[in-house]
């Protein structure tokens, strides 16, 4: 009788059994979603899924969101941010010649900075070239660099009878030399003292436009006279890095369509050997852009073509006539080298002329120089109340210590200036006696402020063997004017995007506030990533270099998980005492890596 109700005996554990195995498999998951969320166990694969990421994110602009999300606000472990391939070894994102040579040759427009798009960006880490070692100190440098750190011989092949550079078994060897100073840079800077007061303080701030590998601006440091030297990424490919290595103030930049990226009226000296400028051209607009970021008083030397030189009569004859429109002083021609000072006010402008040049609408700004078109016209020296000229402001060293003139035009400027100064030596006094920061050591050379302010940074650490580029962003302030009145240099740059140097060119980078580079000050709203400023950051950084960074806890917490994702070793400290605010340190030092790990 058993037999016909066996079937529907079975039945009921069948269904029990199908359903056991369904629950079972349900608290599983959830099981493994807590141990892989709250224990180490799940960093291994956290890490491995995040590196597919990173790999996609390369060539799928869709994955850049979630990567920085992950990147930004996830504590896992391991090594998170992928290493680019070995053809990124000298990526520059902003002048990159497979894409601007699609551009209009105009005006040398192609070889201007023209910027990829975040989302069109690999965000990776540029690996260090075959055999990179820790780059030759100052002042060995000025003279000597590992060849293995920038292998490439175009320079020296090319330039070497010149005296530019040449190759010496693992070293490049500089002899001081140029296009128009074959025998020497000291020779060249002894020619230019019989007619400028090179030797004495008056002369402080100089710009070198087309300056090879910056040999100009390093003989010229023993003067006392700060260069800061700038070419195009061009057919020799590596000056602007050269320059650097050596320990030279130096970037990457083009005088094409727009303004250089100073304020008006910074440089007490221009310099331009065989830079090859067009000064005279659409309508004068390159030397009009000299004389903008020219000091009243200030003096313009020209070494080589169009000056007394074979076949470019016409051009010789319109460049002397340009000058003589502005009111320049002929100092003297000496061979194929001129000299003009500028005039210390407006009084003779405008003039009548053949290049058709008036002076600006009083409206115009002489210092905005952020992406601003080139203009036509020249800048009033008295849209800038108080003293500016050469001669007028203080020699140097004076000039650091004392608020420059357009300090006073601020609301409360005089008090801000004075308290910034006492601020910086105090905190910088403790970075090296507390925090043992490699600064005023032959380990740190070339340093950058990011968010300078009025530079008082770099005049905390005047004593030291470095030179410091202030970086003043375009949103903020307007006190890079400031930062030259003092003697230093600097350039205006918005950190949304990359800057103009290549890889490994700074030992020590610094920034006060890096939340404020990329919030808007006035909406709060985010500009862009912190995972891409600091990937920019390690792209600038030489291996073995410092980062110091100062925020609030909560943002040096999300600097800290970055950086952690970059390779970085890092460690977070307390602020200096007796000063006021919530902020902590972080300090961080870039690992040399290779790019197989």
């Amino acid at each position: 009788m058993g037999h016909p109700n066996l079937p529907s005996s079975k039945k009921p554990g069948k269904q029990w059994k199908l359903l056991d195995l369904i629950t079972a498999f349900f608290f599983g998951i959830v099981i493994l979603f807590f141990l892989l969320i709250f224990t180490p166990l799940g960093d291994p694969l956290a890490a491995s899924g995040r590196q597919t990421l990173l790999r996609a994110s390369a060539s799928d602009p869709r994955q850049r969101k979630k990567l920085i999300v992950s990147l930004e606000e996830t504590t896992g472990g391991g090594h998170l941010i992928d290493v680019c391939p070995a053809e990124f070894v000298d990526y520059m994102p902003c002048e990159d010649p497979k894409r601007n040579s699609q551009l209009s040759r105009e005006m040398n427009f192609y070889r201007e900075r023209h910027c990829p798009l975040p989302e069109d960006s690999p965000l990776c880490l540029i690996p260090p070239p075959e055999g990179y070692q820790v780059p030759v100190h100052w002042p060995q440098s000025l003279h000597k660099i590992w060849h293995s750190n920038m292998p490439y011989n175009k320079i020296a092949d090319r330039k070497g009878h010149q005296g530019w550079m040449k190759r010496e078994g693992e070293h490049f060897i500089f002899p001081g030399g140029g296009t128009m100073f074959p025998d020497g840079a000291v020779q060249y800077i002894e020619k230019l003292k019989q007619y400028i007061p090179i030797s004495g303080g008056s002369l402080r701030t100089a710009l070198d436009m087309g300056c090879g590998v910056a040999s100009f601006g390093g003989y010229l440091l023993s003067e006392n006279i700060m260069a800061l030297s700038f070419a195009p990424r061009d057919s020799h490919k590596s000056q602007i890095q050269f320059a650097l290595e050596r320990g030279l103030p130096a970037f990457v930049a083009m005088l094409g369509t727009r303004r250089l990226p100073f304020p008006a009226f910074s440089f007490d000296l221009v310099h331009c050997s065989r830079c090859l400028i067009p000064f005279t051209a659409y309508n004068a607009s390159y030397f009009i852009e000299v004389d903008r970021v020219l000091r009243p008083g200030g003096y313009v030397v020209i070494s080589g073509p169009p000056v007394q030189w074979a076949k470019q009569d016409k051009e010789w004859a319109d460049l002397q006539a340009v000058a003589r429109s502005l009111c320049y002083e002929l100092i003297a021609v000496d061979g194929n080298t001129v000299i003009w000072k500028k005039p210390t006010g407006d009084a003779c402008l405008p003039n009548q002329n053949d290049f058709g040049i008036d002076m600006c609408e009083e409206s115009d700004d002489p210092s905005y120089a952020w992406y601003f078109k080139l203009k036509k016209c020249v800048s009033r020296m008295s849209s800038v109340k108080g003293d500016i000229s050469v001669g007028a402001i203080p020699k140097w060293p004076k000039r650091l210590t004392k608020a420059p003139t357009r300090v006073t035009q601020m609301k409360n400027g005089l008090d801000v200036f004075e308290a910034d100064a006492r601020r910086w030596a105090r905190r910088v006094s403790y970075y090296k006696d507390s925090l043992n920061l490699k600064l005023g050591t032959s380990a740190v050379r070339n340093v950058m402020d990011m968010n300078a302010f009025f530079g008082g940074f770099a005049a905390a650490l005047v004593s030291d063997p470095v030179w410091v580029m202030n970086v003043v962003p375009p949103h903020k302030p307007s006190t890079l004017d400031v930062i030259y009145d003092r003697g230093l240099i600097g350039v205006y740059h918005n950190w949304c995007e990359p800057f103009s140097t290549y890889p490994r060119t700074y030992d020590f980078l610094h920034v006060s506030g890096i939340e404020s580079l990329i919030k808007d000050s006035t909406s709060g709203k985010q500009r862009c990533h912190l995972v891409d400023v600091m990937v920019e950051m390690d792209r600038i950084l030489r291996p073995g270099g410092t980062v110091v960074v100062r925020d609030s806890p909560e943002v040096i917490d999300r600097v800290h998980r970055v950086a952690h994702a970059m390779r970085w070793d890092s460690s977070i400290h307390e602020k200096e005492p007796d000063s006021s605010g919530r902020e902590r340190i972080l300090v961080a030092t870039k690992t040399l890596w290779k790019a197989d790990h």
